[in-house]
Order: C-alpha cells, then sequence, then structure tokens
C-alpha cells in the first residue's frame, strides 16, 4: 500500500477512493482497522468521527494513521468534508495537529475544495456554488452548523497554533512558488494552511507541490493530483480491477436532511413508493425497523425508498423534545437494523444517502472492505462488497448527487 487516507465519514471515504481509483491507483475502501488489508496501492480507511468527542476522534485517527503505515503507506490523507464540517471544538483542527505529531512533519495542507460539487476556496472563504458557506443552508445542520465561511478563522478556534493561508495568485504562480509558500508558512510556525483552489487546475498544482508531504488533508479534491506523484515514480501498476456484479432486490435508504437530499427524495418518490420515518414518532416507538420492513414487503419488488429527511424545523423539534443526541442515536440504529435485516432476506443493492447513516449500515452489515466501481454522480462510486456473495452499494454525503441520483445508483450497483 503507498497511500493511505482517513476519512471521518463513511460517505466521504467513498468520495476520496473514487478520485483515487479515478487516478489509477487500486483502491480498497476499509471499514475501519485491523482485518486483513486485500492486496491495493491506496486504502482508504472509513471512520465515524465528524461529530463524536474531539478525544475520541483523535484516538481513532491515530490508530487508523498507524494500521496505514504498518501497511506501508508512504503518505497519509485525511479527510473531511468539502463543507468542512466541524464545531467550533473540532474535530478537524484537533486530529490534523495528531496527525501532524504522529508523523513527525512541519506542515500539512489545508484544502476542502471540490469544484466539481461546487466546493471552492478564494481568499480562504469557503464557497458552495455561488454562496458563502454560511449561507449554503449549511448554517442549519443539525450537528455541525457552518455559520463562518472563513476556514482559517474556523480552523483558528480548533487548533493549538497559528493556522497559515497561501492565495489563489500563488497557487497560479506555478510549483516553485507553492513550494516557497509552504516553506514560507512552516519557518512562520504556521503548521496548518489554508490554500485556495478554484478549479481543478489549482488541486493539480497543489497535489503536485505537496508529492513529499507525508500528510495532506481535504476533501476529495485535493487527492486528484497525488496518483500521478506515485506514477511518477514508476510505483503504479495502471490495472483495472475486475468487480463482481451483485443481482438481486434493492432498497434506497435516506437519513440525510441537507436540501440536495430533500429534492433527491422528492424526485425519486415521482415514480416509487416510500415511507417517511419522523423523528417524533420513531422516537416515541410508533415507527420500528420491523413496521418499516414489513411496509417494504408489501411493496411487490418496486423498489421503495424509506427516509427520514426532513425540513431543519423537524429535526430541531424532535431534538428539543427528546434531546440531540438520542435523537440521532435512534435514527442511525433504526436504519441499521433495518438495513440488516433486508440484507439477510435477500436485498443485494442498497443505496444510502447520509454520512452517520452510510456509517451505521455498513457496520451493521458487518462489511470489513469494499471494492470500488464506477462513478455515478461527482464524488460518489458504485461499492462492490462481499456479504455471502456480491452485494451492491452507494455511500452518498447528504450534499452530493444529482436529483436523480437514487434512480441511477440503483442501476449502477448491481441489477435485479
Amino acid at each position: 500500500m503507498l497511500l493511505g487516507a482517513i476519512a471521518d465519514d463513511f460517505t466521504g471515504a467513498s468520495d476520496l477512493a473514487n478520485t483515487l481509483a479515478k487516478g489509477g491507483m487500486s483502491t480498497v475502501q476499509f471499514a475501519g482497522t485491523g482485518q486483513g488489508a486485500p492486496d491495493c496501492e491506496a486504502g482508504v480507511v472509513s471512520l465515524k468521527t465528524r461529530s463524536i468527542p474531539a478525544a475520541e476522534a483523535v484516538r481513532l485517527s491515530l490508530e487508523a494513521a498507524r494500521w496505514l503505515l504498518d501497511q506501508g503507506c508512504e503518505q497519509i490523507i485525511f479527510k473531511y468534508c468539502s463543507t468542512f464540517d466541524s464545531t467550533p471544538e473540532g474535530n478537524i483542527g484537533p486530529v490534523a495537529e495528531a496527525l501532524l505529531d504522529l508523523l513527525d512533519v512541519e506542515i500539512a495542507v489545508v484544502c476542502p475544495a471540490f469544484p466539481g460539487a461546487g466546493r471552492r476556496i478564494f481568499m480562504g472563504h469557503l464557497f458552495v456554488g455561488d454562496r458563502l458557506l454560511s449561507e449554503s443552508g449549511m448554517q442549519n445542520h443539525p450537528l455541525t452548523p457552518m455559520t463562518d465561511p472563513d476556514i482559517r478563522r474556523w480552523l483558528r478556534l480548533q487548533t493549538r497554533g497559528e493556522v497559515g493561508g497561501i492565495q489563489l495568485d500563488t497557487v497560479r504562480a506555478g510549483m516553485e512558488g507553492i513550494l516557497a509558500a509552504f516553506a514560507s508558512e512552516a519557518k512562520a510556525g504556521r503548521r496548518l494552511v489554508v490554500t485556495d483552489a478554484i478549479a481543478d487546475s489549482d488541486l493539480l498544482a497543489i497535489g503536485a507541490a505537496v508529492a513529499n508531504h507525508k500528510l495532506v488533508t481535504g476533501g476529495s479534491g485535493i487527492a486528484q493530483g497525488l496518483p500521478q506523484n506515485f506514477r511518477d515514480k514508476g510505483k503504479l501498476s495502471d490495472e483495472a480491477a475486475l468487480l463482481p456484479t451483485a443481482s438481486g432486490p434493492g432498497i434506497v435508504l435516506c437519513g440525510s436532511c441537507s436540501t440536495a437530499s430533500q429534492n433527491q427524495v422528492a424526485c425519486y418518490l415521482e415514480g416509487h413508493p416510500g415511507l417517511s420515518i419522523d423523528p417524533g414518532r420513531l422516537m416515541s416507538g410508533n415507527i420500528t425497523a420491523q413496521s418499516a420492513a414489513a411496509w417494504i414487503r408489501e411493496q411487490d419488488g418496486r423498489t421503495p425508498i424509506v427516509y427520514s429527511t426532513a425540513s431543519p424545523k423537524a429535526v430541531s423539534d424532535a431534538q428539543e423534545k427528546f434531546g440531540r443526541e438520542a435523537v440521532a442515536v435512534k435514527i442511525e440504529r433504526f436504519f441499521a437494523d433495518l438495513a440488516r435485516h433486508l440484507a439477510d432476506t435477500g436485498t443485494r443493492r442498497i443505496v444510502v444517502g447520509g454520512g452517520e447513516t452510510s456509517g451505521a449500515i455498513v457496520e451493521a452489515l458487518g462489511i470489513e472492505s469494499m471494492q470500488i466501481g464506477p462513478e455515478i454522480d461527482p464524488g460518489v462510486p458504485a461499492l462492490v462488497a462481499d456479504r455471502g456473495g456480491p452485494i451492491g452499494l452507494a455511500l452518498k454525503s447528504g450534499n452530493f448527487g444529482a436529483p436523480d441520483f437514487f434512480a441511477k445508483a440503483l442501476e449502477k450497483v448491481g441489477r435485479a
């Protein structure tokens, strides 16, 4: 294994694995560490550390980094969401600083930009489409409300040290300019450096400049240029893997409340049956995984969707009544129990919306690793795992995907 990655949620891990696979690296996504490592050039460890206490996120991330280093990795990527989902306490800053210390390095780039999905950084500020992050809807996120688009300022709240920055004109000045800027920031003691990028060409330039950095941090976009660094050293095989095909019934499960997810659910409901999981009714025990499974059986193979996607107000009302953590845990457990039951009874194609929901489902299915298949939409690949035979998965971050994502994903992850 040449390149090792630590992702703070499962959909982010798929996003990064997709980027590396498209770049020509044989890539495997792992559900945690400790299992045997299939032969691959890039390994992406999926964690659920985005919203847990910072100290626990640091512990799990360091454990993953040590495991990747034991597999021979020469470079580590810490992957977080392209909307920099975090709180003023963390967890991006604490994890990044801990990895700097573990690897004994003086600097790492910070670049969540992903132009293909509309995420761009200019003058240290993160844009989503044509809106600042704080005006994009992310300011209403129930777990990590992003109220400040200045990534330097937000990251500084989470870190012990000062945060540096490299502006777009420097990035576009070429390799020498970027390297000089990194050297200047390191000399000033700024170990984490927020770097502008508004186009894929900027990310490729940054990727080439960090070829010798032991640690890289960012969204999946920052990885676009990394495979070429290993190719230039003659270390890639560039051999495409042959993937098995999953075949059987399908289901869509969506726990995301993002605006994109709400649109995707509405689009899918135009042609398919759906079961809405109201957070309040779920907390009160009026809806269970067993009752949802019974409803799915009644749909007679019409590939339904089960979703807890709701407006931010509906979610906040339930959180106020039952507690934020209790609601989140209950929703995750519901989808995990439902997915396990469906997989045990013959469902072979599972499309999931939402990072926390995806993590809960993969863990519930007992899947250790996933091979990377074709891209469905930017940042979201089809995945194939072995669970008593091939099972096809798609793990979509809430904000990713076109309106018709769910229907396309079911076709990409296998056949009926």
